[in-house]
């Protein structure tokens, strides 16, 4: 039985946003920051590779179920009509230089749904697809755009440094963040510089972490593991001692033989006070609003990674919570401010492979 959305949902209203201090500043140098990630790597490798999130796991092929609505208030936007969608779902890491997988940062995922229709965020106007980028915290790891500029340039430090010590600062910090995150204060930070568990990425649940439009209303997004297989990873340690591409070998390994399903949820703001929408590091109350299921998604058994995929999707795909429907706009200033920095990215990329980065107009299967 699916849970009920919380009675009194606030309405979105543009005046839940408002523009921090020297936030186009921000904007500039947080572009920068990411550029300089794109060189580096690039100079190193011969290979434009995304700022953030350049490793990719497991590139999925699936299906997205809209389900029908008893509730006019989760009838929003993309959710306001059951149908079907394709959707491409990839699984990655952090960091912007592809690492070993015993180096151990925070898992994301972005999902790409086709076939959408309605009125377009600006700037992708053309397009019939919705994306949606998360990550397996169910908040931001900083609460402004200038804390989120102090991280990115934390991490721009590390690109590039010598793989042996970034594997030993990684071994360190995992026993220190499994005693928070048991103690129930997760930290970040340390998290982004190596100390995530060690777990199998397939039993993670991944937030949108910002806010966004939900039609009329606010809303956070998750996506969560629900058939039994993939259940059954939750926190399920994987062996990535000497095993570089461990997490992708997990996935591959896995959808060889399982198919997979997902719940996509949204958690409806209430109060801005409890629920905010410009810091993003605050964990909005489940108690206050819970997540509830407003489509399912579904993956058969297939070829989850391969060099062909990788270069149809990390090469050809950008993902940015900009390009979609302008039912659900991105709210609040770390999302503002990811609009440039992703399409500045997204232009190194394309430019720099030689390979310009067009959004697709409809789904074609990936290839194996």
């Amino acid at each position: 039985m699916l849970l009920p959305p919380p009675a009194s949902p606030l309405r979105y209203d543009a005046s839940v946003e408002h523009r921090e201090a020297d936030e186009e500043k921000i904007g500039e140098q947080l572009t920068e920051t990411m550029l300089k990630i794109s060189e580096i790597t690039y100079h190193d490798g011969g290979h434009a590779l995304r700022s953030v999130h350049a490793k990719s796991h497991g590139l999925l092929q699936a299906e997205m179920e809209v389900l029908v609505q008893e509730y006019p208030t989760l009838a929003q936007g993309l959710f306001a009509l059951p149908g079907r969608h394709p959707v491409v779902m990839r699984f990655s890491t952090i960091p912007g230089d592809i690492l070993d997988d015993e180096i151990s940062t925070p898992r994301g995922l972005a999902i790409k749904v086709f076939d959408v229709a309605g009125e377009r965020l600006a700037g992708s106007e053309a397009d019939s697809t919705q994306d949606f980028v998360m990550v397996n915290a169910p908040a931001f790891g900083a609460p402004s755009g200038k804390a989120f500029l102090a991280n990115l340039k934390l991490l721009a430090a590390t690109t590039d440094k010598v793989a042996g010590l970034k594997k030993a600062i990684s071994a360190a910090l995992q026993p220190i963040e499994a005693a928070l995150e048991e103690a129930g204060h997760p930290s970040a930070t340390l998290s982004a510089l190596g100390g995530q568990p060690e777990t199998d990425i397939l039993g993670e649940t991944f937030y949108s972490q910002a806010p966004l439009r939900y039609g009329d209303y606010i809303a956070k997004l998750a996506v969560v593991p629900v058939s039994p297989e993939l259940v059954a990873l939750h926190g399920r340690k994987v062996d990535l001692k000497n095993h570089p591409n461990g997490l992708r070998d997990a996935i591959v390994d896995f959808f060889d033989i399982h198919g997979g399903e997902w719940e996509l949820r949204a958690q409806l703001c209430t109060d801005l006070a409890d629920m905010p929408v410009e810091n993003a590091a605050k964990v909005w109350s489940e108690d206050l609003s819970p997540y509830v299921t407003v489509a399912r998604i579904r993956a058969q058994p297939q070829a989850a990674w391969s060099d062909a995929r990788s270069t149809a999707v990390d090469d050809g795909y950008a993902f940015s919570p900009w390009h979609g429907l302008a039912a659900h706009r991105p709210l609040g200033s770390i999302m503002r401010l990811r609009k440039a920095a992703y399409e500045a990215s997204a232009r190194f990329r394309g430019e720099h492979n030689h390979c310009p980065i067009h959004e697709p107009r409809s789904f074609t299967d990936l290839p194996d």
